[in-house]
């Protein structure tokens, strides 16, 4: 192995190192919590070290962002295979999913769709990641968008009611016990089956 492979290996690991610990401190204390100085003194590296592997607090949000989409696309495809036979019960495994995620990792809910991370959605130069957790919810919302209609736009539009309902659950705005419920309407009244 040469020098210069143990560098990128040694720099790769504490790019992941950042990243886990941004995103650990902002699950814990929200993303105001999140300095570079904080970041620097938790890792134990110097700012100018953090600073070399991300330009500011920005990127980093980013960097967490596609992490999340990544865990998230695998969370609902998780969750769409491991459903019962029939497009409703993947597409209600599919919701369900989404708000769980949403529920339990709230900063990186926040990284993806609340706070600017310096990504690019729906254009061409949106990154990997955020592709494959749109794909997610395409291949399983595509068949059952109804005739006449884009699977794509179908699944924006649910997207956007899972969005709304994660949101508005978490800040109070509807009450957590009805969950369920709004689940099962918006599956009923969005979804042709």
């Amino acid at each position: 192995m040469s020098v210069q492979e143990r560098k990128q290996r040694e720099r790769a690991a504490r790019e992941r190192l950042i990243v886990a610990t941004a995103r650990e401190l902002a699950e814990q204390q929200g993303w105001d919590a999140v300095t570079t100085r904080r970041l620097a003194e938790r890792i134990e590296y110097s700012q100018p070290v953090l600073y070399s592997h991300f330009r500011g607090k920005r990127e980093i949000i980013g960097a967490v962002a596609l992490q999340g989409a990544s865990e998230m696309a695998v969370a609902m495809r998780a969750a769409t295979a491991a459903a019962a036979d029939g497009p409703r019960a993947r597409v209600t495994a599919l919701a369900r999913a989404y708000l769980a995620f949403a529920e339990r990792h709230p900063a990186v809910y926040d990284a993806l769709f609340q706070l600017d991370g310096g990504l690019a959605y729906a254009q061409e130069d949106t990154p990997e990641p955020l592709k494959d957790a749109f794909a997610a919810l395409l291949e399983c919302l595509g068949e059952v968008a109804g005739d006449g209609v884009r699977p794509e736009l179908f699944t924006e539009t649910f997207w956007a009611a899972l969005h709304g309902l994660a949101t508005l659950t978490r800040a109070g705005r509807l009450p957590p016990e009805d969950t369920e419920r709004r689940t099962e309407l918006l599956v009923d009244r969005l979804a042709k089956l």
